[in-house]
């Protein structure tokens, strides 16, 4: 992970919290799915550079993460666009957002 993006990822979804780059990578490789969850959760809701951001975890936790996390009700279509985003990129699930769909 570019230290670039884990500053990135600090200003723009852990504004409010006092976290370094260590952490954020420690959160990213725990073995606690809660701490993968928050972290991942902090990432789909705030992050501007979603799909790299995303790339702090590993392939099996991002999968994982992805295919366990619950849209909340609050800020759902936002959330759902989002998801699908991400799912769509790492996971090649179709994408059902149908303005970011290619015309054929």
């Amino acid at each position: 992970m570019q230290k670039e993006q884990t500053k990135n990822i600090l200003k723009e979804c852990f504004w409010e919290y006092n976290f370094n780059e260590d952490d954020l990578i420690s959160l990213a490789k725990s073995q606690d799915k809660q701490e993968q969850m928050f972290l991942f959760t902090k990432i789909l809701e705030n992050a501007k550079e979603l799909l790299k951001s995303m790339k702090i975890f590993s392939k099996s936790d991002l999968e994982s993460l992805i295919n366990s996390y619950t849209l909340p009700s609050f800020k759902h279509e936002y959330m759902a666009r989002r998801l699908n985003i991400v799912e769509y990129y790492f996971l090649d699930k179709p994408l059902t957002i149908d303005e970011l769909k290619w015309v054929a």
